[in-house]
């Protein structure tokens, strides 16, 4: 399993060397300029740095006999296998397959929670890896979704869903659900917003399902923070892993693979 750690450069005054810190150490960052002369942080840059098996060459025997007992139970449960998959799925902007897929298991869960949301909303940045053609299991789906969010319904005037998609555009694209067709510009502006075949209703209201991140505000979404009529279920099924394995999980009773293509809910035009 790959895995992908964030690090953070900082530069400050006085020609004091670049200091390259994990995002465990930040809070030392922010001390160590404090320690000796004056200083002040002038630019923050960041990259990934991709753990994978090229550091594995020279296996530490000490961790592996530590790990060793909590191994096997770790690996039955991530290694159950919760459906399978009808091709790669990936995401990206301004529309993936993945992007799609998740969109539209949020919308279908609405009728679980009492609620008939007309669209849903989830950011890329919540879409953490890619999800492999064939068995996917619940391992995968863990590296798709790590995050502890749950699903919610909101309502968002028309306006403020306009706004919001003016938000979605700007960053060039997020994960909507069937139905909703958007047209932006390379730059991020919205050219055009419909919904259902239908221009959106400044006036009107619609009922949204997204998750407890986004219902924040967050991500550049402020859009969402218009809200009203929030519903944020607390039960254990509102988890969105859980949410998405459910839906890989009847797929598969049925003897169905999970597929998802690019629609044209998103189109970048000049």
């Amino acid at each position: 399993m790959a895995i992908v750690r964030q690090y953070k450069s900082y530069r400050f005054k006085k020609s004091r060397p670049l200091l390259r810190v994990g995002l465990a150490l930040l809070p030392a960052a922010a001390w160590l300029p404090a320690q000796g002369q004056r200083a002040a942080v002038v630019s923050v840059e960041h990259t990934r740095l991709l753990v994978d098996s090229r550091y594995d060459t020279a296996g530490d025997s000490a961790a592996a006999a530590f790990l060793r007992p909590y191994s096997h139970a770790v690996d039955s449960v991530m290694g159950r296998v919760a459906g399978r998959a009808a091709a790669p799925l990936r995401a990206y902007r301004p529309e993936s397959p993945l992007s799609n897929l998740l969109a539209d298991i949020l919308l279908d869960a609405g009728p679980a929670f009492g609620e008939r949301p007309q669209l849903a909303v989830l950011n890329m940045g919540g879409i953490r890896a890619s999800l492999p053609q064939g068995e996917v299991t619940c391992g995968d789906l863990l590296q798709v979704a790590p995050f502890e969010n749950r699903i919610c319904f909101l309502t968002l005037s028309g306006e403020s869903l306009l706004q919001l998609f003016r938000e979605i555009a700007a960053s060039g694209g997020e994960a909507v659900s069937r139905g909703v067709e958007l047209v932006i510009t390379p730059g991020g502006q919205l050219k055009s917003a419909r919904l259902g075949g239908r221009p959106i209703d400044p006036a009107g209201s619609y009922r949204i399902a997204t998750i407890s991140y986004l219902a924040e505000g967050n991500d550049r979404l402020a859009a969402l923070r218009r809200q009203s009529g929030l519903n944020a279920p607390r039960t254990r099924g509102s988890d969105t892993r859980r949410i998405i394995a459910g839906y890989f999980s009847r797929a598969a009773e049925r003897g169905v693979a999970v597929d998802a293509r690019v629609e044209g809910r998103i189109r970048v035009e000049e």
